[in-house]
């Protein structure tokens, strides 16, 4: 067992109290005690990248953490919410991001409603931490969020873990999930991933297609 009074070390894995990743407080634990393994304390390339490239979108940012790319964004004059259901998450991600933390709330995804129209969903480690029962429901609400030509880009975590969270999602799964709204237009590796994400992690853009979405 790790000692509870040292920061958290490579590969250790401290006991916790929450286990269920759909509570709040299964989070707040995590940013409280500062294990946060999927936090990449910047952004990665190829999110500057298309970023450089879509100056005008406007962006939403689901499951933020620590929200650096929302800080990145601002700071560039962009327009960008950040969202996170966890009050731990949110004050971490509010220190992070200084004169700019306006732009985070405490939100559920399932239920928000942004202040304006997104271009663009950013996604990175937010699919794969839910638990698999609500990947339909986050296909529908992405769907619901995002106008025809407005896009789904992001770093999805492919494969198969025994558990987790993060949850890989096998490729196969995740067309199904996504193809009934979106076309797959971008499909690239990822060069700079974290240890918890390294070999398995994609650089995808989903461009949403002109179909309804039913409502449930």
């Amino acid at each position: 067992m790790s000692d509870p009074t040292l920061p958290p070390q490579p590969g250790d894995v401290p006991e916790f109290e929450t286990r269920d990743p759909a509570s709040p407080s299964f989070w707040d634990e995590r940013f409280v005690r500062g294990f946060t393994p999927w936090d990449q304390a910047g952004v990665q390339r190829e999110f500057e990248a298309f970023a450089m490239a879509h100056p005008e979108a406007a962006v939403l940012i689901p499951g933020c953490g620590n929200a650096w790319e929302a800080r990145w964004l601002a700071e560039r004059g962009r327009t960008v919410r950040a969202i996170d259901f966890a009050p731990a998450a949110v004050a971490s991600a509010r220190t992070a991001l200084g004169q700019y933390a306006g732009v985070v709330e405490e939100a559920d995804f399932f239920a928000y409603t942004p202040p304006f129209k997104p271009a663009w969903v950013f996604e990175r480690a937010f699919l794969c931490a839910l638990p698999k029962a609500q990947r339909a429901s986050y296909a529908s609400r992405m769907a619901q969020l995002l106008p025809p030509g407005a896009v789904l880009a992001g770093y999805f975590f492919i494969g198969e873990t025994p558990k987790g969270p993060p949850f890989a999602i096998a490729r196969d799964e995740l067309d199904a999930l996504l193809t009934p709204y979106f076309t797959l237009a971008d499909d690239q590796p990822v060069a700079d991933s974290l240890p918890v994400f390294v070999g398995r992690e994609r650089w995808l853009v989903w461009r949403r297609n002109d179909v309804s979405v039913p409502h449930v």
